[in-house]
């Protein structure tokens, strides 16, 4: 099971770090990483920004040494310092030595420990980079500490681990796949109807580390649609989070689970999540939605958006009769068009909630509805559709790690289906508004994910 922190790029930083270190010359070259972060006992780094030096301002540039400008590393402690960020000084090793060589270590005691001198909370670290694109990191928690391993992921439309290992592919639904799952920490979002589901499979795929996030208990009129409940679940209100849990460890001593019994907009839930190398949100409220959505940004997490439906429509003999039966499932790539710009989440469905559940004498005229629309069902029968739609969601993750999708990745930013059509459609990102992303890469900086109401409750819990 991987227990190591992260170190995070996406696409367009590495595409920009890559062409940079290697520009032909066949001499080693220097950047410098100017990460948030994210999480608390375990780490994730988020780049957020550049600092690509200058060939000219290293004085020496060889094929198996370079010398760091004081200029630019000045520069990325004032970066830093104004955001409370860490620094990770990456160079390349254009011979394809992966690792850190005895060059590299002296270069370290000198530049880490600078570092620490100008910005002594750190962590920070260092990096190299091969040709082919792995990178091999560590971290350091203290001047002179010995460092730790990072483990290096690359999140665009696909997930790649850059290390020699993780560049070379690795066969989808094998023992193999099993084996990289077990080095994953995946989080749920809800676990009820398509949650609970969604955590069942990853837990029987073999994921190492699994974070539940619900606040609820389990109810009467839940057994009929959350997998491994039980009446005495029910009689008992045990807690969602701990009854799956419970249900995972009779099969799996192998993994770890976390259980948060808290909404995800209170700043532990939010914390858990953004360790996730991956987030399924299976949450039912726009609010909750939005919350997913600030932390796939602020923590570059990979997020999965899962919904379903079945509206109705009125007959004309009376009564209501089935009009679809519909699924969705959204991939969001951070950086990529958000469920805010997908419409996903909106103002208006915002608003709706929040008079629900502050002025329902405001919303009277608004019914707050459940799987069939129009219907108000307190136990809807939707397994069947449930399990369709969380198996699709796991899927998705699947095809980005392992890459088995013969037209790639880039077509399936949202896929619908609809099982009274029988028919799928599939939309590229660039079906969506693609706004900008001022939290992008800012980890858990304060306030925390931008919102200054999630300090007022970090004070009130302290």
């Amino acid at each position: 099971m991987r227990s190591e922190p992260t170190l995070v790029l996406l696409e367009p930083q590495f595409d920009a770090l890559r062409t940079h270190l290697f520009s032909g010359d066949g001499l080693e070259a220097a950047a410098i990483l100017i990460c948030g972060r994210a999480g608390s006992t375990r780490y994730r780094f988020c780049v957020r920004d550049l600092i690509l030096v200058p060939y000219a301002e290293c004085s020496n540039r060889s094929n198996v040494q370079i010398s760091w400008p004081g200029r630019r590393i000045e520069e990325a402690i004032d970066r830093a310092e104004a955001t409370g960020d860490s620094v990770f000084l990456i160079h390349s090793h254009p011979g394809g030595f992966y690792g850190f060589s005895e060059v590299d270590n002296q270069s370290d005691e000198r530049t880490i420990t600078a570092l620490f001198q100008a910005l002594p909370d750190g962590p920070h670290g260092s990096a190299t980079m091969t040709p082919d694109g792995a990178i091999c990191a560590r971290l350091y928690t203290r001047p002179g500490a010995r460092p730790l391993r990072l483990t290096t992921t690359l999140v665009g439309e696909d997930i790649t681990e850059l290390s020699p290992v993780g560049l070379q592919p690795v066969l989808a639904f094998s023992d193999a796949m099993r084996a990289c799952l077990s080095r994953r920490t995946a989080c749920v979002i809800g676990v009820s109807g398509t949650g609970s589901i969604v955590a069942e499979i990853l837990a029987r795929l073999g994921i190492g580390r699994l974070i539940l996030i619900d606040f609820d208990i389990v109810e009467g009129k839940n057994l009929n649609r959350i997998v491994n409940s039980t009446a005495d679940d029910a009689l008992a209100k045990t807690l969602k989070v701990t009854m799956m849990a419970k249900a995972i460890r009779t099969y799996r001593s192998d993994i770890e689970i976390i259980e948060i019994d808290r909404p995800i907009s209170e700043p532990g839930a939010i914390v858990a999540a953004s360790t996730a190398d991956v987030m399924f949100c299976c949450v039912d409220s726009s609010e909750g939605r939005l919350f997913c959505d600030h932390i796939a940004q602020c923590a570059l997490v990979p997020l999965i958006d899962v919904g379903v439906t079945i509206p109705t429509r009125l007959a004309s003999e009376g009564g209501r009769l089935i009009a679809d039966v519909c699924g969705r499932i959204d991939f969001v790539r951070p950086g990529g068009p958000s469920l805010q710009d997908r419409r996903v989440v909106t103002p208006e469905a915002l608003r709706r909630e929040y008079l629900l559940r502050h002025a329902p004498e405001e919303a009277e005229d608004q019914l707050k509805e459940g799987y069939l629309k129009g219907i108000p069902d307190e136990a809807p029968s939707v397994i069947s559709l449930n399990m369709r739609a969380a198996s699709a969601a796991v899927n998705e993750w699947l095809s980005r790690l392992f890459k088995f999708r013969l037209d790639g990745n880039w077509p399936y930013a949202r896929t619908l289906f609809s099982l009274a059509a029988m028919d799928e459609d599939y939309f590229p990102e660039s079906a969506f508004e693609h706004s900008p992303k001022p939290l992008l890469g800012r980890g858990l900086a304060e306030p925390l994910l931008g919102m200054p109401s999630l300090a007022e409750l970090q004070d009130e819990a302290a």
